[in-house]
């Protein structure tokens, strides 16, 4: 059966590893907000290290919509992962409710997973050079500004949470297949 996994976190928590192992696991089609960010966040010449002006984030969920309308479109067996960072702010939840109707379109059950991690750990992947391939924010300082500033959504009362600060990818990726197998 098709799902869709919603993976959230802040900068720095794991959602695109632990998005591609859960894909490994699952054959679902991993679509981490770098996949629809970075196109524009280049074209609009970013490098990650500076903040995002509002007018390039308009662009960025412009691509979102037409990806979430693509998978419309998909085959009913194949299930999606999206990712995402959400801040404490509560118009943040329009996101959260934009994929549980995505998953009710297509009939599929919508898996929450919210992954947290101690800032310190946070802070220490900042650095971490994969982080410059996909355009990621790499400023521990930026970083630790945008947290305090604007914080991060708190989970629903469905979603699993994981700490993500020391445990694996791999580990993460089969505790969210065990999730999903008791919400069928």
């Amino acid at each position: 059966m098709s799902h869709l996994f919603y993976l959230v976190g802040p900068p720095g928590a794991g959602k695109r590893t632990v998005g591609k192992a859960l894909a490994t696991l699952t054959g679902a089609a991993l679509l981490d907000n770098h996949l629809t960010n970075d196109p524009v966040f280049l074209a609009a010449g970013l490098s990650g290290k500076e903040p995002v002006p509002a007018e390039v984030w308009e662009l960025c969920h412009a691509v979102r919509k037409a990806v979430r309308a693509a998978t419309l479109h998909a085959p009913t067996a194949l299930a999606h992962i999206f990712t995402n960072y959400l801040s404490a702010e509560e118009q943040e939840w329009q996101n959260v409710q934009r994929l549980r109707d995505l998953a009710a379109q297509r009939g599929v059950p919508f898996v929450p997973v919210w992954l947290t991690c101690a800032l310190p750990e946070l802070e220490a992947r900042m650095t971490h050079p994969a982080r410059a391939e996909r355009l990621k924010l790499r400023d521990p300082v930026h970083l630790r500004e945008l947290l305090a500033r604007a914080g991060t959504l708190p989970p629903p009362p469905d979603a699993l949470v994981l700490d993500m600060t020391t445990m694996s990818p791999e580990d993460a990726a089969r505790q969210i297949v065990a999730f999903r197998a008791g919400l069928t």
